[in-house]
């Protein structure tokens, strides 16, 4: 059985006690969070959140550049009030750099993939709390959102799961 097999399996076996059905559309604490896409981080948990309450967005880094769309939606057309920006320690977004990922996606998919790839720049950082730094000034300067808004940013400790506020 392949792993989606297996998530078609457990969805069934949730939507069973499923009663959350009628929820509202916007967050119920009107914050939207951008947090990487590490397994090893479940926002959820992390951060005391339920069904409802926020707008968690992720991707690789969770970099603020792949955000900006989903938070300017977020914040406009669904009411969040606050940012938060999570990235974490030992990320791979440390591991890289662009030239390595262009080159792999170019001789693994072919020439096409490397063109493609050599137009992306896949965001990767050397340090974090300055990835962090970076994404939350980001943000503030986006003029997709309002200066009141409070965007803060943090470091979530993979080793220890606590978060660390660097901005």
């Amino acid at each position: 059985m392949s792993v989606i097999d297996e998530f078609i399996d457990a969805n069934s076996t949730y939507a069973k006690g499923f009663s959350k059905g009628d929820l509202p559309l916007p967050p119920a604490r009107k914050v939207a969070i951008v947090v990487c896409m590490d397994a090893r981080i479940d926002p959820a948990k992390a951060l005391g959140l339920e069904e409802g309450d926020a707008h968690v967005i992720r991707n690789a880094g969770g970099r603020a550049q792949d955000a900006i769309r989903s938070l300017a939606i977020s914040h406009e057309l669904l009411g969040t009030r606050e940012i938060a920006v999570i990235h974490h320690t030992n990320c791979g977004m440390l591991t890289f750099q662009n030239e390595d990922i262009r080159s792999r996606l170019g001789a693994n998919l072919g020439e096409e993939a490397g063109a493609v790839a050599a137009e992306i720049d896949f965001l990767p950082f050397g340090d974090v709390d300055q990835s962090v730094r970076d994404d939350v000034s980001a943000i503030r300067s986006s003029p997709l959102i309002p200066e009141t808004i409070p965007v803060r940013g943090f470091v979530y400790e993979v080793e220890t799961g606590r978060l660390r506020e660097v901005a």
